[in-house]
């Protein structure tokens, strides 16, 4: 693993300002969606009757549970 973290870094500190922003976007909604992957994933391991939620209350809580976004 600290290999992909050395060469990430790298690649990171050849980036422009403005490229490093646009990155940041990007990056910042995949993190957020591997972390709700994940949570779905250990929800339907430790699923029971009643755990769920429809898709409608799911995205009524996203907006709850998904911090403000930060600039640089």
């Amino acid at each position: 693993m600290n290999l992909y973290r050395s060469r990430a870094h790298h690649l990171i500190d050849r980036l422009s300002d403005e490229e490093l922003e646009q990155l940041w976007a990007v990056l910042e909604t995949a993190y957020y969606d591997l972390y709700m992957l994940k949570a779905i994933e250990e929800a339907q391991r430790a699923h029971k009757p009643g755990d769920t939620l429809t898709r409608e209350e799911a995205m009524q809580l996203l907006p709850i549970l998904q911090p403000s976004p930060r600039t640089l």
